[in-house]
């Protein structure tokens, strides 16, 4: 089983960009689809994004698309969420999180798909 960490989180004005980073540790990361969570204060974790094994699919929540991307490199196990265009309802800690799966393209919006949760990342975006 891996274990995750995430890193990139910080204040950021509104309009700004962060990049979210988790790195996996062992050598399975290749075997789970990874998905990026949020949770506001006093709100319910939610979906962001998520990627298969392989990389070649992924998925936003409505809230985010076209404004977030998610990537992977198996080879570094490493999942990143690019964070542009941000507002302040972004504000949240981000959760990375991995899903096993025997599916290369399978990717997972609910959380209780993900066996493994990192510890969070704060991001404050300020108006």
């Amino acid at each position: 089983q891996v274990q995750l960490v995430e890193s990139g989180g910080g204040l950021v004005q509104a309009g700004g960009s962060l990049r979210l980073s988790c790195v996996a540790s062992g050598r399975t990361f290749g075997s789970y689809a990874m998905g990026w969570f949020r949770q506001a204060p006093g709100k319910e974790r939610e979906f962001v994004a998520t990627i298969s094994r392989s990389g070649d699919t992924t998925t936003y929540a409505d809230s985010v698309k076209g404004r977030f991307t998610i990537s992977r490199d198996n080879a570094k196990n490493t999942v990143d969420l690019q964070m542009n265009s941000l507002k302040p309802e972004d504000t949240a800690v981000y959760y990375c999180a991995a899903g096993r799966t025997a599916y290369s393209g399978r990717i997972y919006r609910t959380a209780y798909n993900y066996d493994t949760w990192g510890q969070g990342t704060q991001v404050t975006v300020s108006s």
